[in-house]
Formats: structure tokens, sequence, C-alpha cells
């Protein structure tokens, strides 16, 4: 008992970091996330009910989600049990489990906290849902992922997605002030540093107050610029995850903006996405598929620039190559916009998955051998070459299944040509049909 007590004597006396020594102590503190915790946010509904039902905070990093777990603990007079997910197995949910069982039967709440939860594997999920349905405990679970593809169906439909914000500038500022109070000292900054340290905080409150702590180390001796910030504190990387929701969410919106001919908001994600690690050659692949998808005929010249961009990226390497992939985008966004042949592509495809094994009609089918020709095969073949304007009108399709449309060029770019090149052989077709003439010849 001694030898605890001294600890906890020390461990008084360390010094605490900046941003624990700043963690709100009431909801009502909590900067950023009013849409939750003001007067009609679902929250404080919650508290002001004294009833607290199971959740997942989903935000970024530094916009409170543990902070606003220990805040519901405390408005609820209930026991805080935090864990990670990153550390904790089964062993440790079940002592967890025994104490709020205990607690249960003395009329004590515990709300169960875990970190990154996430992380949990599925039969650690599962593991939770019998204490969450019978109130054994509350749980609040906090991620940075979308919980919609990383938590199981079962466990998510007993919980409340709450969604935090990354904290705005207006709210950032909030913490730099309330930092200052806390030091006692202004920050040596300028104006424009001030809110370049804003913005270099890309809104994580709590990365912020590490770079208020770290300038408050240095004391220069007068006020520094947004170059002496620069150099003096290590500039945050954009929060980007390869395998995450936001590679996904990036890349759609480069796919969107260029379908949506947006040329600057296009390169703008272009842009994120290559300051955030993405493969190029992964954009590459992603700028041939729009070429085709949704520029497609219009422009053919799509395909060609795609094609040669991802190219010359793949002889010249990075950072130079990163231009080709520039200036493929803004091609692509410029560009005349059709998915015909990616709709026409696509209702043929049914059409050939619900005809079976329809076989071609006899006509347009070789006979190399005697049995052929006596079965009919080749019979009545119009060489299109021997016949006016080159084109005899034949149909092409399974005799059960008729002649269909499958293709609608637009009235946009090359497309606009095409429509009138189909309209010309649809007329000269009606023609030949109507002259019922012998066009048979010799195919070469």
């Amino acid at each position: 008992m001694a030898s605890e007590a001294q600890s906890g004597l020390f461990e008084s006396q360390a010094p605490r970091p900046l941003a624990d020594r700043l963690r709100p102590s009431s909801l009502a503190e909590v900067v950023g996330q009013d849409h939750l915790l003001q007067d009609g946010g679902p929250i404080a509904r919650m508290v002001a009910a004294r009833r607290i039902t199971s959740m997942v905070l989903w935000g970024p990093p530094g916009s409170g989600k543990t902070t606003i777990a220990r805040l519901l603990a405390d408005a609820t007079d209930s026991t805080f049990e935090p864990l990670s997910a990153v550390f904790a197995g089964v062993a440790d949910l079940r002592k967890v489990f025994e104490r709020a069982k205990q607690r249960r039967l003395a009329g004590q709440g515990t709300l169960l906290f875990i970190d990154e939860i996430h992380r949990f594997n599925r039969a650690q999920q599962d593991g939770l849902l019998p204490y969450v349905e019978d109130g054994t405990v509350t749980l609040v679970g906090a991620t940075t992922e979308n919980p919609s593809f990383e938590l199981n169906p079962a466990l998510l439909s007993r919980l409340q997605v709450q969604v935090l914000h990354r904290l705005d500038p207006a709210a950032l500022a909030i913490v730099v002030a309330r930092a200052e109070a806390e030091t006692g000292r202004a920050l040596p900054l300028t104006e424009e540093a001030r809110q370049a340290l804003i913005a270099m905080a890309d809104g994580d409150g709590r990365y912020l107050l590490n770079l208020v702590e770290e300038l408050d180390a240095l004391a220069p001796a007068e006020a520094l610029d947004p170059a002496g910030l620069a150099q003096a504190v290590q500039k945050r990387a954009p929060l980007y995850d390869k395998g995450q929701e936001s590679h996904y969410n990036l890349i759609s919106a480069l796919h969107k903006s260029l379908r949506g001919s947006d040329c600057d908001a296009a390169l703008y994600w272009l842009a994120r996405m290559l300051a955030g690690g993405e493969d190029p050659h992964y954009i590459a692949r992603r700028l041939v598929r729009f070429a085709v998808e949704d520029v497609g005929l219009a422009d053919p010249q799509a395909l060609t620039q795609s094609v040669a961009a991802w190219q010359a990226f793949e002889r010249i390497g990075s950072p130079e190559g990163e231009l080709a992939l520039a200036q493929s985008v803004i091609y692509l966004a410029t560009a005349p916009k059709s998915n015909a042949a990616y709709k026409a592509f696509g209702a043929a495809g049914e059409a050939a998955r619900g005809s079976g094994s329809l076989a071609p009609p006899k006509h347009i089918l070789n006979a190399p051998t005697r049995l052929m020709k006596d079965l009919g095969y080749g019979k009545d073949y119009a060489y299109d070459h021997a016949a006016p304007e080159a084109f005899s009108g034949q149909d092409y399709f399974p005799e059960e299944m008729g002649r269909r449309r499958f293709y609608a060029p637009v009235e946009r770019g090359f497309e606009r040509e095409l429509r009138k090149r189909l309209d010309y052989w649809d007329k000269l077709r009606t023609r030949r049909q109507a002259e019922g003439g012998d066009l048979s010849g010799e195919e070469t």
C-alpha cells in the first residue's frame, strides 16, 4: 500500500502534456461538436434525460471522441472503463464485465469505452453483444473509420452512430486561446503565422495543442512569421489511408469532378491523392477507366491521352510524371461527355445473358465442308464490298432474336458524327430491304 501511495504521489508531481491539462471538464466546454452537444442535439438530449444509449463516435483524430466518452460517464454517474482495441483482448473484456456486474448489483452503471473499436475482430465484436443487450455496460466505441465497413452488422445494429466533425478554424482558435490562458503567455506568432498554425493542425485539436506546446518551449526572441513557423515546427501530413475510406472518398471525388467537367476541382483532388501518398499507377488506371466510361466516343482522343499519360508516368516517374497525370485530368475534365458506349455494352451484355445459346444466322457462317454447305451455311450471304456503297443491309442477329438497338450516341462531340453515320446505315438498310435485290458475292 505504501508503494502505491508513494507512486501516486510522484505521479501527481509528474509533468502533464498541455492537451491533457486542457481536457474539457464538461460537455459545454467541448468545441466543434455543437450539432451533437448543444440543446436539441442527440447526445445533449441523452444527457438531459440521464439515459445514455450505446453508441459509436465516428470522427477524425483530435475531434474529442475520448473526451466526450469520459464526460458522458461523469454526466450519468457511471464508472468509466476505458480500453484500447489495439492492446485489449478477451481476458480484459471479461474483467470489465465482471466488475460491471458487481456494480450493477449495487445500482451503479458502467460506461465501457473502447478506443479504435474497429480493431476488434469479428469474434471480439460479437462477444460484446450480450453485455450490451442486457445493459451490463453502456458501450461507447470510438473509431476513425466508417462503421458501416468496419463493424459487424449485429453490433452496429445495437449502436447509435454519432458523427463528429473535424474542428473548423473557429473551434481551433478557441483551443489556441485556452492554451494561451493556461500557459499565461501569448504565442510568439504574427497574425498570419497564427492562422498558418491553425491550418497546420488540419482540424485536429490534440495536434494543435502539441504544436502550441512546442512553440511555447521554443520561446523565440521575436514573433515568428509563417516562414519562421514552418521552420520551427513540423507540418502535419494530410490524413490519407490508401486502404481505408479516405482512399475511396477521394477517388470518388476525382471521378465525379471529372464527370461534372470541373477541371479545377479535379486537379485539387488529384493533388490531394498524390500528397497523401496514393500510388500514381492506380490514379492513371482510373483515368483510363474514366476515358472509356464517361467520355467514350464523344472524344476518341480521351483514351489516347489517358493511356499516353500513364505511359509517360511509367517512363519518367515521380514527381515529373505527375504532370502527365495532371494533363490527362485537364483533358478529361474539359472533354465532351458520353456514357453511350458504356450503356450500350451493358445492354448488349444483358441481352446476351438473356438470349441463351442462340446460333448466328446461317448466311454469315463459313462452310468449309460439303455437309455444312448442304445444311445452308453461307447460303445467300451478301458480300458488302460487292454491294453499292459497300453495304448489303443484311441482318446479323440470331434469327430468333430480331434486330436490337443498343448504342444510342449523344449529340455531343464526335458522337454527333457517329449518329449521322448510324442514321445513314439505317436509311440504306431500309432501302436494301425494300429493293430485295441479289447482292450476294464471294467473301474474301
